[in-house]
């Protein structure tokens, strides 16, 4: 279940030193940033940091931002992730929506991990993989555009192959159960309690030059 309220939530918000808090400023400077010319990678949907903070760590060289929109979801990332002072993590509180007004052109790689599927047809346009999400991730990517999305909802899966199609992606990379395959893999925390359950997880990787 989706964790609704913390009631500090503010307070771990403000005292958090690597949480980006007004990133429309650094739209266009995110390697100044971090201080670096290394590649930045966007997490949407973050939620405890699990995947973020293993990514972040197995790959120094590699920049991360996680975003999440709800800000008590983010406050217990963001209590996951302090101990560990990983100088190529930073987080920032927005709607996916809004990327195209705090990125232009900075992004290598869009991780999609665990997303709400949203299942009611008419809630379809909500789907982060939606036209009207990939509209919106057009303009951060630095050159080719890649998506890797991990779900373990069929239908997303499904109908996430179908949009990113026709919207010119390319799927390069796919699995129905990822976890029988020797892909480089870090679980969040959904994936942890899935696989316990033997839960199969869909895969895929999409790009668009």
């Amino acid at each position: 279940m989706r964790l609704r309220n913390v009631k500090n939530a503010k307070e771990i918000l403000d005292n958090c030193d690597f949480l980006i808090k007004n990133p429309q400023d650094y739209k266009g400077q995110y390697q100044k940033l971090f201080e670096n010319n290394n590649p930045i990678c966007l997490e949407i949907g973050m939620g405890k940091g699990a995947f973020i903070r293993q990514m972040a760590m197995h790959h120094p060289e590699i920049n991360f931002i996680g975003m999440e929109k709800m800000s008590s979801i983010l406050a217990r990332a963001i209590e996951h992730l302090t101990p560990y002072n990983l100088p190529n993590v930073k987080v920032i509180r927005a709607d996916a929506l809004l990327l195209p007004d705090i990125f232009s052109k900075e992004i290598t790689t869009i991780y999609l991990n665990f997303s709400d599927p949203w299942p009611k047809a008419r809630h379809a346009k909500r789907r982060l993989t939606s036209e009207i999400f990939l509209k919106a991730y057009d303009g951060v990517f630095k050159d080719t555009k890649t998506i890797i999305q991990k779900t373990d909802n069929d239908a997303l899966f499904e109908s996430s192959i179908i949009s990113l199609s026709s919207y010119g992606y390319k799927i390069e990379d796919i699995s129905l159960d990822l976890h029988q395959t020797d892909k480089e893999n870090y679980q969040t925390e959904y994936e942890e309690k899935f696989a316990a359950q033997n839960i199969k997880i869909n895969y895929l990787k999409a790009s668009k030059r």
